[in-house]
């Protein structure tokens, strides 16, 4: 049984935030094939049975990864979000700083992504918990003019293609540019 991340104590949290720190290094270093939960467990210094009690698979893990990033991205962007520009701006300015985070770190992008693209119902409850710090970022960024049914559902679409064109670029379909460019062309299309 996975223990819940809100009902750890304080030392528990500190060995699930190694095994979180040493599964990030490792996705850095090698891409999805280096996370291996052994080596997950020596670099973190706890035992391979600990690691399945806060995380029910490898892609858990990586999911789990992927949530605690987007939380400092989010608390990152919130600071630093531009309060002028057009709605398309704000969210082409977030939308590009995001991809550009994403593009300094392909390998560990490439790994979170596909992990997160995995069946699991663990990860599952990792990707609910994106997508809902995504849609709220790019929900703030639209400001209040425009309809609040209507920014959710931009959100949506435009998360949604952003994730595709992420596992185009993860599979080399095509690149880091490519992807900054379409999704500027989509935002504009949505907000212009």
């Amino acid at each position: 049984m996975v223990i819940q991340s809100e009902a750890l104590t304080p030392n528990q949290a500190a060995r699930r935030s190694r095994v979180i720190d040493a599964a990030m290094a490792l996705a850095a270093e090698g891409g999805y094939d280096a996370v291996q939960m052994r080596d997950v467990a020596t670099r973190a210094q706890v035992a391979l049975g600990t690691i399945y009690r806060y995380f029910s698979s490898k892609d858990h893990l990586l999911a789990a990864c992927q949530v605690e990033l987007w939380h400092a991205q989010v608390e990152h962007f919130s600071k630093r979000a531009p309060d002028s520009g057009t709605p398309a701006d704000r969210v082409v300015g977030f939308l590009s700083r995001a991809m550009q985070r994403a593009a300094s770190d392909p390998e560990r992008t490439a790994a979170l992504i596909t992990a997160s693209s995995a069946p699991d119902p663990a990860v599952r409850e990792c990707q609910l918990e994106i997508m809902a710090m995504i849609d709220g970022v790019l929900v703030d960024a639209m400001g209040r003019d425009i309809d609040a049914e209507r920014r959710k559902r931009i959100a949506i679409t435009l998360r949604q293609l952003w994730f595709s064109w992420l596992l185009n670029w993860v599979n080399g379909w095509n690149d880091a540019a490519t992807v900054s460019h379409q999704l500027e062309s989509a935002t504009r299309l949505l907000l212009d």
